[in-house]
């Protein structure tokens, strides 16, 4: 028997209860994958990290990520969550830890300010699929309860990635945004037909200054039917907004902030930084603030 660590994490807020909820196990080293899967399932989040000693000299460390159906390659809020748990459980001094994830080596800066940390992760390579052609467009809006008439002209649906794909929607109102009641079922046997299982409706209707877009999060193909606040969506809308120069920058860098999770009770906000280079997407990193729910421990 050994004892696991684990923390509840709330991502992209200072205030319990709100933003992105994720498990992380801080000393995963001898659980395998079957038990990393119940771990996930117990707790129920949409994502649960867990966190290995370094397999060579290349890195700090390996991390893998489970929802409570299935494990995934990367995941924005719970790389978040577990830098922060690593910083708490280790008194860390501002640092950037490199860790080995399954799209590739990526560098986490954790910056301790005040006593506290906030967390910058750097994402994989941005990409960028061809836009749907006009019927499959049709079938994922109508999924989502959406027409052709709701979306910004600007803003193709295609599938954008910094490791882990969503569908990106832009959409003119902030009021149908949170009326949307997706159709799940229809939503599953999308992802199947384009393998890709998540879909990010956003909108620029802000009235705050400092916020750019309002956007949420559907997944239920791998259990989630919504998810309150995802890095793996806002992050690559960033490039998305460049590709498409939908947005003006300076200095080669365009940097936002995105809310997210309000209509689920769970607000959080995501800053957005993105390297730009002859006028491409090069770099991507997301930033947020975390807490701790609780922790606790585990026998196995």
């Amino acid at each position: 028997m050994k004892t696991f660590k684990i923390y509840q994490i709330d991502v992209f807020t200072k205030d319990r209860f709100s933003g992105n909820p994720a498990g992380v196990v801080v000393n995963a080293d001898g659980l395998n994958e079957t038990q990393m899967q119940q771990i996930a399932r117990e707790l129920n989040n949409s994502e649960t990290a867990f966190l290995f000693s370094a397999d060579d000299s290349d890195s700090d460390g390996l991390i893998r990520y489970f929802t409570p159906t299935a494990e995934v390659p990367i995941c924005g809020h719970a790389t978040i969550a577990a830098m922060y748990a690593k910083a708490i459980e280790h008194q860390l001094n501002s640092c950037i830890l490199r860790f080995k994830t399954k799209v590739g080596i990526l560098p986490f800066e954790i910056i301790k300010e005040n006593e506290d940390y906030q967390v910058i992760m750097t994402q994989g390579k941005f990409e960028l699929s061809p836009a749907f052609d006009a019927l499959t467009t049709q079938q994922i809006l109508a999924a989502l309860g959406l027409d052709f008439a709701d979306t910004d002209e600007r803003c193709p649906v295609q599938i954008a990635s910094t490791g882990h794909s969503k569908v990106m929607i832009g959409i003119k109102s902030r009021e149908k945004l949170n009326d949307l009641n997706p159709n799940y079922s229809s939503l599953i046997a999308l992802s199947k037909q384009i393998n890709c299982n998540g879909y990010f409706v956003f909108t620029f209707d802000s009235d705050e200054d400092d916020v750019l877009t309002h956007g949420r999060m559907f997944a239920p193909a791998i259990g989630i039917n919504e998810d309150p606040v995802t890095g793996n969506a806002n992050g690559p809308l960033g490039g998305y907004l460049i590709q498409h120069k939908i947005v003006d920058f300076k200095d080669n860098l365009f940097e936002f902030n995105g809310k997210q999770g309000e209509k689920i009770n769970r607000p959080g906000l995501i800053n957005v930084s993105v390297k730009i280079e002859h006028d491409l997407p090069v770099l991507i990193k997301i930033k947020g603030n975390a807490t701790v729910v609780f922790k606790t421990e585990i026998e196995i």
